[in-house]
């Protein structure tokens, strides 16, 4: 089936699920919700995912952008989260998405504050963290190992850093994605080519075990969407519809800074938290040339936002770390614009900081499964058990999951290298966010030459165009804020406005 997302196809959909009863009805499509729309669908079952806003409108477009390891997790004692990370880390690099994530290479700088025995200790973490790889298979050809290096290197690699008695950095690595966004969309697209409904700005008002009482939030229409299967996958929300589930969101803060900001940066920054223990802020350089540092872990009080906003105290915070290991201190002017997240942790005692991310299921007294916690590395993990806890209960016939063999819209390669299907002369932009669709996307360009002239980071209108075509953008803000990342600085988003209007008519 056709992966392609648009207007029409919604209205088509939306229109055919109303005289439905679908296998699974799945609420929210973050990262968890469409991995369980992919999950279900790739088995064969009949699927209608929704959500009161755009894919990844919530939690999922706010994440650092990082596939963890688990290297954290291993080091609070939580092993089993640790290698599940690992595991699904290397089924993205490998196999499902490796168009999507690559290596990224880390420095953790050895400056003066760091002592000699700190050093080791991390160094040790690092080694575990490339146990973890060894465990969960990982080739090293997709992962390195890490390594100590030397200071001269290390300046190579961030020339930001303060060179006075800077002894050298650790270099280790991780996965990193192109963006949080496209993978979502990726998701989305992947499940609509298995059959999947897909079906934004529909928000569930009422949830029971077998269905959902929906508005489509662009008419007003209300309609009752009826399932044999339902999956709340809607992170922090999950308790505005079903009751029962306790949550305990945190904020998680990041800085975006313009590529002038921090100039020549290679490689991502560890930077330690003073008086914390494995605990670092994290500097990193994103495929557009920005570069996000982040990221806190605060309490969310009061009711969960639709956009939260961020406190200048988290700006000050992330600065004062930032500025300890530069030559030339950033002030608050150098921040270009700034965004923040809530992981969606289940309730417990303690800081949100050392909760447990093992994700968490439950089903309320009328049969709505809720996915709660986890983290974006580990989506594809959640969605299955999600799936399976439904498919188990409501007795609906279906196999194993497949995802975990099953690429994602754009993947595969050639034996050279270059993204399967793909013509040579694309520029590698492209292919490190489209795939093999790269060339479509290119031959939109020089269809029309209009649609050729970078904006602000480099997107094109051809990419706007082939947004609203396939992607399911309906809006500006869906082109701005979610297909693409203009809109996370203020002006670059009034420079881009007048395409983004354009290509919504095209």
């Amino acid at each position: 089936m056709n992966s392609s997302l648009n207007a029409v196809r919604r209205a088509r959909e939306l229109a055919e699920t109303r005289d439905l009863v679908v296998d699974v009805l799945v609420v929210g499509l973050g990262a968890t919700g469409a991995g369980v729309a992919l999950d279900a669908a790739s088995r064969g079952l009949s699927v209608a995912a929704i959500d009161a806003g755009d894919l990844a409108s919530g939690t999922s477009r706010w994440s650092s952008k990082m596939i963890h390891g688990g290297l954290r997790y291993l080091a609070r004692g939580q092993v089993g989260v640790a290698h599940e990370s690992a595991v699904e880390r290397g089924i993205l690099l490998g196999r499902t998405a490796p168009h999507l994530v690559r290596a990224q290479p880390y420095l953790m700088p050895l400056t003066p504050a760091v002592s000699r025995g700190g050093a080791a200790t991390v160094m040790a973490g690092y080694r575990l963290g490339d146990g973890l790889r060894i465990a969960a298979r990982t080739p090293r050809r997709l992962l390195p190992g890490p390594s100590r290096i030397s200071p001269a290197l290390a300046l190579r690699l961030a020339p930001p850093l303060n060179p006075y008695g800077l002894r050298g950095a650790l270099l280790s690595w991780d996965g990193r994605l192109v963006d949080d966004a496209r993978l979502v969309v990726t998701l989305a697209r992947t499940a609509a080519s298995h059959g999947a409904r897909i079906l934004t700005r529909c928000r569930a008002l009422e949830l029971a075990g077998d269905g959902a009482l929906a508005r489509d939030e662009l008419t007003g229409d209300t309609f009752m969407i009826r399932a044999r299967a339902v999956v709340n996958a809607t992170g922090v929300w999950a308790g505005l519809l079903v009751p029962d589930v306790r949550m305990r969101p945190s904020r998680g803060t990041h800085l975006v800074f313009r590529p002038e900001t921090l100039p020549g940066l290679a490689a991502g920054l560890h930077v330690p938290i003073p008086g914390e223990r494995a605990r670092f802020v994290l500097v990193l350089p994103q495929a557009d040339g920005r570069i996000h540092v982040g990221l806190t872990d605060e309490p969310l009080e009061g009711p969960v936002p639709d956009v939260p906003q961020v406190p200048e105290g988290d700006v000050t915070f992330l600065l004062g770390v930032l500025n300890s290991v530069l030559g030339v201190a950033v002030g608050r002017r150098e921040v270009a614009g700034a965004y923040a997240g809530l992981r969606p942790l289940p309730a417990a005692e303690g800081r949100t900081a050392d909760l447990s991310r093992r994700h968490a299921l439950s089903v309320s007294r009328d049969g709505v499964v809720t996915i709660v916690g986890g983290k974006l590395t580990t989506y594809r993990r959640m969605a299955e058990d999600a799936v399976d806890l439904a498919v188990r209960r409501r007795g609906l016939a279906a196999g194993g999951s497949r995802t975990a063999r099953l690429p994602l819209i754009g993947a595969g390669a050639e034996a050279d290298g270059t993204p399967k299907g793909n013509a040579h002369g694309v520029p590698r932009r492209l292919t490190e966010r489209y795939g093999s669709e790269a060339a479509a996307v290119q031959a939109l360009a020089e269809e029309d030459p209009t649609l050729a002239e970078p904006l602000p980071t480099g997107v094109t209108g051809a990419e706007l165009v082939w947004a609203v075509r396939h992607e399911g953008a309906l809006d500006v803000d869906d082109l701005l804020d979610r297909r693409t990342r203009i809109g996370l600085v203020t002006e670059d988003r009034a420079a881009a406005l007048p395409m983004a209007q354009s290509a919504l008519t095209r």
